[in-house]
């Protein structure tokens, strides 16, 4: 009976040991993955709310939708420095969190750039002086008294065919010129699809970061 319980302990011993590095792993990625798709929503959502000068908001924006989404997968995979480059493997869960990142980087701008009219936008009756025709249609207004509205009006929030030269509208737009004008004066709701981004890009995220960690420690043993 002494023999068997012997023979089990370190069994057990190592049971307790892989569970230990499977909690810390995951409280780890966890947490990386919370502050990589946390730190991409809330800086876009914050650079037309409080609003940002331009400079910085222009780092933000950068920060959000670029830098972010790609530490979310070349983190995990720089602590693989040790694994010789022909041995290194990259879980398809990683590119689950960079795809939700710049996602949530758009659409937290969008969602920022809304809270800001609610809280700051004025109506004005403005005329349409200049429309380019790009891969997204922009507009540039003029107030009746002169002023340049700023930025320009987009594709889906006013600026679409058959609008031309000389048009007037009615727009609601951010005198401080951060937020884009719009058109609509329903909001839309963001609530849904940011939560399901922030889901997939933490969950996708730890699971992939968690299978990189198992990699690296089972090569090096």
């Amino acid at each position: 009976m002494t023999g068997n319980a012997a023979a089990a302990a370190p069994d057990r011993t190592g049971r307790g040991d892989d569970e230990a590095w499977l909690r810390r792993e995951v409280t780890r990625w966890l947490l990386f993955s919370l502050v990589c798709a946390g730190g991409s929503l809330g800086l876009a959502w914050l650079a037309p709310v409080v609003p940002l000068p331009g400079s910085l908001r222009a780092v933000a924006v950068l920060v959000a939708w670029v830098v972010l989404p790609l530490a979310s997968v070349l983190v995990p995979l720089l602590l693989l420095r040790r694994v010789p480059r022909k041995r290194r493997k990259v879980a398809w869960q990683l590119v689950v969190p960079v795809v939700a990142g710049v996602a949530l980087g758009m659409v937290g701008k969008e969602a920022g750039d809304q809270v800001a009219l609610e809280a700051r936008g004025r109506w004005a009756d403005v005329e349409v002086v200049r429309v380019e025709k790009a891969g997204t249609d922009h507009c540039d207004l003029r107030t009746a008294d002169g002023r340049e509205v700023s930025p320009s009006l987009s594709e889906g929030d006013g600026c679409d065919d058959p609008i031309a030269k000389g048009d007037r509208l009615r727009v609601r737009y951010d005198p401080e010129g951060v937020a884009g004008p719009t058109e609509d004066a329903d909001a839309t709701s963001y609530g849904g699809l940011i939560a399901g981004l922030f889901l997939a890009a933490v969950a996708m995220g730890t699971w992939g970061g968690v299978r990189q960690s198992r990699w690296n420690r089972e090569y090096l043993g």
